[in-house]
């Protein structure tokens, strides 16, 4: 039997969280076949919950939806509102 591995993310860009939320969170809808279970919500802040079987499947998707978030960030700034 496998042990089951989960991680929670919390992140907070203040006033631009909930666009940074917005542009990152589509990405879940558009691959529901993920082996990782991943759920990204927003409550005055984005959490981000992976569950998966396997750890390295973890590491690989928190690695990709932290560099999403990252990215959305510096786009925001870049742009400078």
């Amino acid at each position: 039997m496998m042990s089951l591995f989960n991680a929670i993310i919390e992140y907070d860009a203040g006033d631009k969280t909930k666009a940074i939320f917005d542009s990152v969170s589509i990405d879940e809808k558009y691959y529901p076949e993920n082996p990782v279970k991943t759920r990204i919500n927003f409550k005055d802040k984005i959490v981000v919950e992976i569950e998966s079987k396997q750890i390295s499947h973890i590491r690989a998707n928190l690695n990709a939806t932290l560099r999403l978030i990252q990215a959305s960030h510096d786009s925001i700034n870049s742009v400078k509102i």
